[in-house]
């Protein structure tokens, strides 16, 4: 199967991920573009920042047309990320590649386990405020966990939103587009060196297909329960990061 189908394949599933659950682009995205199509641990976690930055962009705009977005809590979220997710980001490519590919494997699999446990819903008038110490704490660690990894952090945006700031399962799914945005961006901008050295003939078909997958996934969230999705994402969570941690130890 030739590179670009593989390309087209794999970001129509990253954009279905992000556009349904509002996370978990990034955490195919990178098994994706190594094992897939033959990118390094350090070019595919840059490459994944750009396709996860642009396809946050588009769901996050779908989901505002809807009113999905807390816009005060998570900009207040987000901001907290953006000096770590830009310091990590620039010490992320003085990591041996071993490293990166197991740390990569273990938050996967920290992601499975947040989504196979069941959502809280939020409930009263406290719904939705912020907790500022609190929300600035989780969001500077989700920021450094994006610049380290290139990922966006949404898999564990969106249980953190729903536990620390009591939001409900739609709200946290659109907010945590805001944050997957901000914090992408800020990291994307201290690898600018290293972009050059990405395939763009491979980066531009994934992120269209991304971009074109975020709109379905909004629509398929509507559909289909989120228990299921959650769960059959899990799933693929799981087999990936098996496949990345035996990866990393042989």
């Amino acid at each position: 199967m030739s590179a670009l189908i593989l390309a087209l394949i794999a970001g129509a599933v990253v954009g279905l991920a992000l556009g349904s659950l509002g996370g978990g682009g990034s955490v195919l995205a990178v098994p994706a573009l190594i094992y897939l199509l033959g990118f390094t641990p350090a070019a595919a976690t840059t490459a994944s920042l750009i396709i996860v930055t642009a396809t946050s962009l588009t769901a996050l705009y779908a989901h505002a047309r809807t009113g999905n977005v807390r816009w005060k809590a998570g900009a207040l979220f987000a901001a907290a990320g953006l000096l770590p997710a830009a310091a990590a980001g620039a010490a992320a490519s003085r990591l041996p590649q071993p490293v990166l590919t197991a740390a990569f494997a273990a938050i996967a699999v920290l992601a499975a386990v947040k989504m196979l446990r069941p959502s809280r819903t939020a409930t009263g008038p406290a719904a939705g405020e912020a907790r500022p110490a609190r929300a600035a704490g989780t969001g500077a660690g989700l920021g450094a966990l994006t610049g380290l990894l290139g990922v966006g952090g949404g898999f564990l945006t969106v249980p953190a939103l729903v536990t620390v700031l009591a939001f409900e399962m739609q709200a946290a799914a659109g907010t945590s587009l805001l944050v997957i945005s901000a914090n992408s961006l800020a990291s994307l901008a201290t690898r600018g060196a290293t972009t050059a050295d990405v395939s763009w003939a491979v980066i531009a078909p994934f992120t269209g297909a991304a971009m074109l997958g975020a709109w379905d996934g909004k629509r398929l969230a509507a559909k289909v329960t989120g228990t299921l999705l959650q769960r059959t994402f899990a799933v693929v969570l799981l087999t990936v990061a098996a496949f990345m941690l035996v990866d990393a130890l042989t």
